[in-house]
């Protein structure tokens, strides 16, 4: 019984609250997750997964189980619990794990690779997606636990999370929830608070403010970072300053700001024995709740046991074959820039999927960087006669490619009937409105939204266009879209490359074309019976339109004029660029002038932003150092002393006595007669009974006229001076005390020996 009391004794105080405040830190990162991971049942899981790790935690460290017993533990109440909520039916006795629970749990984590690869944000709460998201918080429940309450070292704790809530930033940019952000500060410093009020020491509890106010500093440097630095760096979506560098798109119509980048990075080459070059597909949108579209989610099936399907259209209506050439140079994309509709692809390295819905390209495991690829596609070719007389209506359901939102503005619908009032066919009402789009009330620009506040793909944002009358790619293809729609014709959006430039280079006869980021793109198309999915190309300045010949036209036969939004052999507008800003197509420049120079201030961003983090360290310890000499007290100079002796890599033991850690700062390089002083004031401060007055020590006072803050600098100096300049310079620049707190288990020790 004495035994049990005692460890009783031992324990720190308010582990139940620093176990319930490292819970709620955790909780704290799962919100901007829900930008990546639709809603659903991991949620909940992952919360009640976490919990029940802390709660047996707190626990068996009650009962006195050693430290690397606990974390065992932990595991393994970690593995029969995500064993009985996803394979129990594979389990022995519903909850512990067998082979087969292996060989689940690995081909759960494929599937939710594959679905992060090549999914788009937010991405469905599979069963395999939330295995793993719950699997993953449980894991992360468990070193935490350790970095906190074994180790005693919050701020590292700190660092991770704020880590994990930056990822899904990263994955998905979006603007910064600046509440959420600050939710989790407050978890953070909560956190921290609750740590340090768990030290039984009352020099310990003296300085716990100013451990506060310390993680008050690193946690205004995060929130800086988050909210003033993040939004400074280039979009990750489209980017590269110079050869070398891959771009990445985002296949969504999240276009505004990739097209608004200064620099234009060329992402492929390509060539074809078309009569024009083609345009290059990556994705379609099909599904629009009104406020975004959405990729497609249909089936995929290895490309090389199904091949791709060929193309089936109405008697009489022609198809026209061609082969297109590309050498993908800078460009990091899980899906392949093709043209469409293919019907066959060579050439391909690697694991590649086909959809067949789409007909589009994507590999869950590797990047189309590097690829060079042949690519046959049979596009229709129907007379003017033909599609006049093809409705636009489709039977097939696998997509939703009819539904409006219920509350989409009324202009949408009734612009579409007036511009279309004259036109008799589903094929004249479409070309009414293309070339409504492309006359003279309408202007391509990419500041106008940004300015007026419709910068966005909603109804509202269409509305707000259809009103200015100024936009680009997203709002001519997103308006036309949902306009088709409103007439009752099934249309949908296509994310990719307009052909770009000609370079002057040719191989095998064949001219050859450079793409850029600046020829990032998209169009809308519609469904015809008999005839396919057609493109059209509303942006004004931009493409080609799409308009059909008749079967009595002087050439003859079937065909079409334009069958797809391609540039003219002339002259072709960067989809990134503005109306009056056209490329030459022999030398690929700007009209009127050459190439401009590498844009730099990405890359000089970056280097700012590296120095600034390299910085860091070194200002958040001379801020600790400055905040302690200006309390002056007897605990804040000590704390000094201490976290010295820490930085320079020595040995700071909770166990050791004031007398005995004095004794080997002396052995160390600090003066002898500061130290003795230090000792004497903190022994007083420590062992003085309740209410006595402990020499003034604990008064805070100007640092000028603290004689405790004047002996702590002393000791600090001498043990500067007494190691290298490489040992003093590494002390100040990455000071160990920031996530090595004095007494913690990582203190206990010298960090050379």
């Amino acid at each position: 019984m004495w035994a049990r009391e005692t460890d009783r004794a031992r324990r720190p105080r308010g582990e139940l609250r620093l176990t319930l405040m490292l819970w709620l830190s955790l909780l704290a990162t799962l919100p901007p997750l829900l930008r990546v991971i639709d809603k659903g049942s991991w949620i909940p899981g992952g919360a009640v997964l976490s919990a029940l790790i802390l709660a047996a935690a707190f626990g068996l460290r009650r009962r006195g189980l050693p430290a690397i017993g606990v974390t065992a533990a932990e595991l393994a109440l970690w593995v029969l619990a995500v064993t009985g909520a996803f394979f129990s039916d594979a389990a022995l006795w519903g909850f512990i794990p067998t082979g087969e629970v292996v060989t689940q749990a690995s081909a759960a984590i494929r599937a939710a690779s594959d679905e992060i690869a090549v999914g788009f944000a937010p991405i469905a709460a599979t069963p395999a997606m939330s295995f793993v998201l719950v699997a993953a918080l449980g894991l992360l429940t468990v070193g935490l636990d350790h970095v906190v309450m074994t180790a005693r070292m919050p701020l590292l704790a700190a660092i991770a999370l704020v880590i994990v809530w930056l990822i899904p930033s990263i994955v998905v940019p979006a603007p910064v929830d600046v509440g959420a952000f600050i939710v989790l500060a407050i978890a953070i410093l909560a956190l921290i608070r609750a740590e340090n009020r768990t030290r039984e020491a009352p020099v310990m509890a003296a300085r716990s403010s100013g451990v506060a106010a310390v993680a008050t500093v690193i946690g205004a440097v995060a929130i800086v970072g988050a909210l003033v630095i993040a939004p400074a760096l280039p979009a990750p979506t489209v980017g590269g300053v110079g050869a070398g560098v891959s771009a990445r798109i985002d296949p969504s119509l999240d276009l505004g700001a990739d097209l608004r980048q200064p620099g234009d990075t060329p992402v492929l080459t390509m060539r074809s024995d078309a009569a024009q070059l083609p345009n290059l597909r990556v994705t379609t949108l099909s599904i629009f709740d009104g406020a975004v579209w959405m990729p497609d989610r249909t089936r995929s099936v290895s490309l090389a046991d199904a091949p791709l399907e060929p193309v089936v259209v109405s008697d009489g209506v022609a198809l026209t074959e061609s082969r297109t050439h590309v050498d993908v140079t800078q460009l990091s994309s899980a899906y392949l820039p093709i043209p469409y509709p293919a019907v066959g692809i060579e050439g391909l390295e690697g694991s590649w999927r086909s959809v067949p819905y789409s007909r589009t390209i994507l590999s869950p495991q590797i990047s189309a960087q590097g690829q060079s690829y042949d690519v046959v596609s049979n596009a229709p070719q129907p007379t003017l006669e033909q599609i006049r007389a093809s409705a636009a209506r489709v039977t097939e359901d696998q997509v939703d490619v009819y539904s409006l939102p219920a509350d989409t503005p009324a202009i949408i619908g009734s612009t579409a009937r007036e511009v279309t009032a004259g036109a008799a066919t589903d094929y004249d009402r479409l070309e009414a409105l293309q070339s409504w789009f492309r006359g003279p009330d309408f202007t391509y620009s990419l500041t106008a939204p940004v300015d007026d506040g419709f910068d966005d793909t909603g109804v509202a944002a269409v509305a707000s266009f259809l009103e200015k009358k100024e936009g680009y790619c997203i709002h001519y293809a997103g308006s036309f879209a949902l306009m088709a729609r409103s007439l009752g014709m099934p249309s949908r959006i296509v994310v990719g490359f307009l052909p770009g430039a000609y370079t002057g280079d040719t191989v095998d006869g064949q001219r050859v074309a450079q793409v850029t980021t600046g020829q990032l793109h998209a169009w809308p198309e519609v469904y015809f019976e008999g005839i396919g999915w057609v493109p059209f190309e509303p942006t004004k300045s931009l493409g080609t339109a799409t308009r059909f010949v008749s079967d009595a036209s002087p050439s003859g036969g079937a065909g079409a004029e334009e069958t797809a939004p391609a540039p003219t052999p002339t002259s072709t507008a960067s989809a990134g660029a503005r109306p009056d800003e056209l490329r030459d197509e022999a030398t690929g420049a700007t009209a009127g002038g050459s190439d401009s120079a590498p844009d730099l201030r990405p890359a000089l961003t970056i280097l700012l932003i590296a120095l600034a983090i390299g910085a860091a360290p070194a200002l958040t310890g001379a801020a600790r150092r400055g905040i302690l000499r200006r309390r002056g007290t007897i605990g804040a100079a000590w704390a000094l002393v201490q976290e010295s002796a820490i930085d320079l890599g020595l040995a700071v033991p909770g166990a050791q006595s004031p007398r005995a850690f004095g004794a080997r700062l002396v052995s160390a390089g600090a003066p002898q007669e500061d130290v003795a002083a230090l000792v004497r004031a903190i022994e007083r401060a420590s062992y003085a009974p309740a209410g006595a007055d402990p020499g003034g020590g604990d008064r805070p006072r100007a640092a000028s006229a603290s004689p405790h803050i004047a002996h702590a600098d002393a000791a600090r100096a001498g043990l500067l001076a007494s190691h290298s300049s490489f040992e003093r310079l590494r002390a100040n620049l990455l000071p160990r005390s920031l996530v090595i707190r004095p007494g913690s288990a990582f203190a206990d020790r010298d960090a050379l020996a």
